[in-house]
């Protein structure tokens, strides 16, 4: 036996028996309502005051434990109350731990809200703000899959008013009444499109796991005993008392592989607004995509020189939505923009279904990562300014007005963006502020109203950049602060990658700046640069982008992509399944690779992202 066959099996163990440790840790820390004070039904719907019960088909919330997270919500300044029950089953338990922590939990303004799926309390104002009403109306009843979607909703409209506690008297339900489903389409509201991907990567790790124990049964014996203790060291002494460890442990070398089989042979629904969505995609593609296109021009949109050469040609290669586009350089600025442009139409065609709608769930799972990038965004005026009112243009969302109130408190953060997502920002309470429309419509009306604007990947989306800071030079008042984050296409990688560079992100990127450009672009506005980041702007990605962008352009289109080609679903979702699957060691490479290069990036330069402050100067000279 070499030594790779003898270690991995004591390496795999040691991994379950850590895993287990580090969960315990975090069951450990879970809050526990109190004991309860005696209250009968009355008394507690009296005390509820603005609170509602929102429960689980077949949960009961008895009048104690309502008194209970009744006191804990208002004693801990809470808004919304995750209750666990102490009994919760197992495989649940150990999802739940695996996902929260509840030590930064609370704090953690960008985290997906988390449910052992049986009951929350929540005040009736953060469920009307939620767009929650038929929750209001119909709180009881409530199937795995609305109780998920609730969590996540609740979370982003009290971000840190929601916490979880463990109610010790709550009735738990059986692991049997949670069904593979209920299961599946709690999943999908997480993996979403990635589903099958998921579903298949889990049960190949346990078809490898079997062919392995009937190969050597002598080490994959360790194995097998680590993942049957797994539970206990997860749970033991803690607050989580599942009812059916015991048998849950015993049986899930068989049960945990059957249990995910179901869950990948269960049916679910089709997406019922999916028909008409393609019905309008095939509309809009049946007068062919050249139509989103405007003519060609022949001068350079930043500078006017009429160098221009192409520069790259690069498909749609994210969405993989039809059509081919062309980025030129300026050989006398450096400028690189797309050539021929996308038009009014062709922008909203392109953007549609990508931050909102279908595509939502998939870029929110990258805005949730982004906490620390926001952060750093916002760390940049420290020692330089404290800002009073901040607006942010192109705010999207609002994920970094929400993230950067950590850095600064006692800020009105307002935002600024033409697309739905900043009403809902707005309604979310990460803005204080929302501004609907075009930057350079609205400018005239916010002049001298903020002392610090930003724009974080902004410029390079729109159609005139050099407008868009005439607006933010006419918005701020003397002594006041433009943050700037863009691409940076002078990048190592973004020459040698080619097409493949992920921040070309064609076709919605229209614009390129070098940082020289920019710079000197902020000084004839009169905003003096002070300070220029290309180490902690840099996003790890790049690597790890030009291969997943590769396999994704050889997959077939996921076939739930309203704009997909018609064919049949399953072999395609099995193509990209299998494609995904034979990549993932490249991407392990790749991720592996950009983190590394961390620390020579911070040092020695060749980011991909640059951030601009600047200062706006006194032209009166007092």
């Amino acid at each position: 036996m070499d030594l790779r066959t003898r270690w991995t099996p004591a390496a795999v163990a040691l991994g379950l028996v850590a895993d287990g440790v580090w969960r315990r840790s975090r069951a450990a820390r879970l809050n526990v309502l109190p004991p309860p004070a005696r209250t009968d039904d009355a008394q507690a719907d009296e005390d509820a005051g603005d609170f509602r019960f929102v429960t689980a088909a077949g949960v009961d919330v008895d009048p104690a434990t309502r008194a209970a997270a009744l006191s804990h919500a208002a004693r801990e300044g809470l808004d919304v109350l995750e209750l666990v029950p102490a009994g919760l089953d197992t495989a649940r338990a150990l999802e739940l731990l695996r996902r929260l922590d509840p030590a930064s939990y609370r704090a953690a303004r960008l985290a997906r809200g988390e449910t052992a799926g049986h009951a929350v309390v929540v005040r009736a104002d953060v469920l009307r703000r939620a767009r929650a009403d038929d929750v209001l109306d119909r709180p009881d009843g409530l199937s795995p899959a609305e109780l998920d979607a609730l969590a996540v909703k609740l979370k982003r409209h009290a971000p840190t008013t929601t916490d979880v506690a463990v109610a010790p008297d709550l009735a738990a339900r059986p692991a049997a009444a949670f069904t593979p489903r209920d299961r599946r389409a709690v999943l999908r509201t997480r993996w979403h499109l990635d589903l099958p991907t998921h579903l298949a990567t889990v049960l190949g790790g346990f078809a490898a796991a079997a062919l392995f124990a009937a190969r050597r049964p002598g080490p994959a014996a360790a194995v097998l005993a680590a993942a049957c203790a797994q539970p206990y060291l997860a749970t033991a002494g803690t607050p989580l008392r599942p009812r059916d460890r015991g048998r849950f442990a015993l049986l899930r070398p068989v049960a945990a592989p059957a249990r995910w089989a179901q869950v990948a042979l269960a049916r679910e629904e089709q997406d019922p607004d999916l028909p008409r969505l393609r019905a309008r995609y095939q509309n809009d593609l049946a007068l062919g995509v050249e139509r989103f296109l405007e003519p060609p021009r022949t001068d350079c949109p930043w500078c006017g020189s009429h160098s221009p050469r192409p520069y790259i040609t690069s498909l749609d290669y994210q969405q993989r939505k039809p059509g081919t586009f062309r980025l030129d350089r300026c050989t006398s600025c450096g400028h690189v923009f797309q050539n021929p442009r996308l038009n009014e139409a062709g922008l909203e065609f392109y953007y549609r279904d990508y931050y909102d709608g279908i595509g939502e769930a998939e870029v929110e799972r990258g805005f949730q990562l982004s906490g620390e990038h926001y952060r750093a965004r916002a760390g940049m005026l420290r020692g330089r300014a404290v800002p009073r009112a901040w607006l942010d243009v192109g705010g999207g969302h609002g994920h970094f007005c929400n993230a950067a109130r950590d850095i600064w408190p006692d800020t009105r953060f307002d935002a600024l963006d033409f697309g739905s997502g900043i009403i809902e920002a707005e309604r979310r309470g990460w803005v204080d502020l929302a501004h609907y429309g075009q930057f350079r419509d609205l400018a005239d009306k916010l002049v001298g109203s903020y002392d610090v604007v930003s724009m974080h990947h902004y410029l390079e989306h729109t159609l005139d950049p050099l407008a868009e800071l005439d607006a933010a030079a006419r918005v701020l008042p003397a002594g006041g602060h433009l943050l700037i984050e863009v691409p940076d296409p002078e990048s190592p990688v973004a020459r040698l990658a080619k097409r493949w560079w992920h921040n070309w992100f064609q076709p919605q990127h229209l614009h390129f700046i070098p940082v020289d450009n920019l710079v000197e672009a902020l000084a004839a506005r009169g905003l003096r640069t002070v300070a220029v980041d290309r180490g902690t702007a840099h996003q790890h990605i790049d690597l790890l982008m030009v291969v997943m962008l590769m396999l994704n352009r050889v997959a077939p289109v996921h076939p739930d992509r309203p704009w997909a080609p018609p064919g049949r679903r399953l072999p395609r979702v099995a193509a990209r399944v299998a494609l995904t699957l034979a990549g993932t060691p490249l991407m392990v490479a790749a991720g592996t690779a950009d983190q590394l290069a961390r620390p020579f990036v911070h040092r020695f330069g060749g980011a991909n992202t640059y951030r601009v402050l600047a200062r706006k100067e006194d032209v009166t000279g007092a």
